[in-house]
């Protein structure tokens, strides 16, 4: 059993709905490291690993906006909690470019020791002033195709998503071993 370290409901409700494959959520509060974002899920995968002493899967989100030089980048976490969806809309009024790519990265390791394998899915977007219901973070202001990731239904944006990439190309690895 693969445990997928979360505390975030929705990463693991939407995780557990692509994949198909079961997972038991565990939170851990790890430590976040700067750097890239490979660098950050590889960092956190080894930590989660020797703290399970098992199988993991860990998640790192990014937000790169064009107009910022792919800022904030592995650091949405800080820069949403800090300002929230409004605010980062405004930071962006000054520039022409809106445009934005939502990275996901996981991690998985077999345990301790063993070295981390990273899948990643990137989705090209614009930002937004928020609109729908649905989704979590900054799914309001973050539009695909005319549509905001909280304008979509649950399985229309897990079915295109930068989580839908990366965690296909895990469970395409993952069933292959």
């Amino acid at each position: 059993m693969i445990s997928f370290i979360t505390g975030n409901k929705n990463k693991f409700a939407e995780a557990e709905a692509i994949l198909g494959l079961p997972l038991v959520q565990q939170p851990l509060d790890l430590e976040e490291i700067q750097g890239s974002l490979e660098e950050i899920a590889k960092h956190k995968c080894i930590l989660a690993a020797e703290l399970t002493n098992g199988p993991v899967l860990v998640e790192d989100s990014a937000l790169e906006f064009t107009a910022w030089g792919t800022l904030p980048g592995p650091y949405i976490k800080w820069f949403y909690n800090s300002l929230g969806n409004e605010g980062l809309c405004t930071a962006l009024k000054g520039f022409q470019d809106h445009s934005a790519t939502s990275v996901c990265t996981y991690a998985y390791s077999r345990g301790p020791g063993s070295e981390p394998i990273l899948f990643q899915g990137r989705v090209k977007g614009t930002i937004v002033s928020p609109r729908g219901k649905n989704g979590f973070a900054f799914d309001p202001i973050f539009e695909v195709d005319g549509q905001t990731y909280a304008e979509m239904e649950p399985d229309v944006k897990n079915a295109l998503s930068e989580r839908y990439l990366a965690l296909m190309e895990f469970k395409r690895w993952i069933t292959k071993v």
